[in-house]
């Protein structure tokens, strides 16, 4: 599955924008403040929403009346992601939408809906359609052949209207639709690494993917090392080709049960614990471990990788992110470096100007000027810093 275009109104600083053709690798760039960390935290919002409720995920972030744009207190909260996935072995574009409004001073589902085309021609079908927490989901959507008047409703009332249906409704098979974007949204990653984190030694659980802080790095470390040798060896080689000295790197188990992460440099005798190599070292590290994941998340996001990594390895790192985005992982970056954009195609850039407290959303392909001088052989990185990307530079 991929995300195709996001539409958001009234959450935050984006009273109303839209991101449309999205790539399979996108890059943010902005100044500080101006929306970057906001556009991930809408796929945090959803994932926390889905998991508890809308409510629950909404406090977290000060309640409805600190996430809703400023000035548009008694409107709505509504975003819509458009995504495409196959469905009896056609690639269709599939529709979700969601509206939040506020109740008797409680945030509930004003409107949930999830949409696509049954044929080439039509309008999409609501395969699901919930309002207030009362609604339906088509139980046999796939019966292309037969007329919409003869697709078998499922009538449900959910235990709150805070609830989403796709939760509930998407644990089930016969709702297709529903239960792939529900998968889809609990495989989500939104990056949020700690170096102090990773450091950490743990308890020998099992752990096969990356937490969002990193905390478990040394546990993931074995999971890969132990079932996926090839993959290991992999990234142990590249490891070693961007980090001088680095020969070897374990997670040993002690007799206490704990996993401790190690490193060995060839100039050494005895390796290092992870709680004494470099910052770059073990971030690199933690960031091949992420994108050399046997199953890739559905989507990853990714704030400034660029921190504590030597300007010379982003060029790298961004052949990273693009290869782990072909392998089956849609790719959300925010970048503050021209090293990084430099790797970066032009369209794969967007950027966020914020005027009068909201955020737009640019794409540098549709800049006419950007585009002709990257034909020309300038790099997106120079020109940003040239503030040819006009509102995206503090000043």
């Amino acid at each position: 599955m991929k995300i195709e275009s996001i539409r958001l109104k009234n959450f935050k600083t984006f009273q109303s924008v839209e991101m449309k053709n999205m790539p399979k690798m996108c890059v943010i760039v902005g100044a500080n403040g101006s929306g970057k960390s906001t556009l991930f935290e809408v796929f945090r919002f959803l994932k926390e929403a889905m998991k508890d409720n809308v409510q629950k995920a909404l406090s977290k972030r000060g309640g409805f009346k600190e996430v809703i744009s400023r000035g548009h207190e008694h409107e709505d909260i509504e975003l819509a992601i458009q995504f495409r996935m196959p469905i009896a072995n056609v690639q269709r574009l599939v529709t979700y939408q969601l509206q939040i409004t506020l109740k008797n001073n409680k945030p509930i589902i004003k409107r949930e809906i999830l949409r696509y085309k049954r044929s080439r021609y039509g309008s999409p079908y609501h395969f699901l359609d919930f309002q207030y927490g009362k609604g339906y989901a088509i139980t046999n959507e796939t019966d292309f052949d037969k007329p919409d008047e003869q697709l078998d409703r499922e009538e449900q009332t959910l235990d709150s209207p805070n609830i989403l249906a796709i939760n509930g409704l998407g644990q089930f098979k016969r709702f297709k639709a529903a239960n792939a974007f529900r998968q889809l949204i609990e495989n989500w990653h939104i990056s949020d690494f700690h170096i102090n984190q990773a450091r950490q030694i743990q308890d020998d659980i099992y752990a096969e993917h990356l937490s969002r802080q990193g905390d478990n790095l040394s546990l993931v470390t074995k999971f890969i090392y132990e079932n996926h040798p090839d993959i290991f060896a992999q990234i142990l080689t590249k490891l070693s080709d961007r980090v001088p000295g680095i020969q070897e790197v374990s997670a040993k188990t002690t007799e206490e049960g704990r996993v401790l992460l190690k490193f060995q440099d060839s100039a050494f005798k005895d390796p290092f614990l992870a709680r004494y190599v470099s910052d770059g070292t073990l971030k690199m590290f933690a960031y091949l471990i992420l994108l050399y994941d046997p199953s890739p998340h559905p989507l990853l996001c990714v704030e400034e990788p660029e921190n504590q990594l030597y300007p010379h390895l982003l060029y790298e790192l961004a052949e990273e992110f693009r290869l782990y985005s072909l392998r089956g992982g849609q790719v959300f970056i925010s970048s503050h470096s021209p090293d990084f954009l430099n790797a970066i195609e032009l369209d794969e850039i967007f950027w966020l100007v914020k005027k009068e407290g909201y955020t737009t959303i640019r794409r540098a392909r549709e800049v006419e000027l950007v585009s002709n001088l990257v034909k020309g052989g300038d790099k997106p990185g120079w020109l940003w810093e040239k503030g040819l990307f006009e509102g995206a530079n503090p000043k």
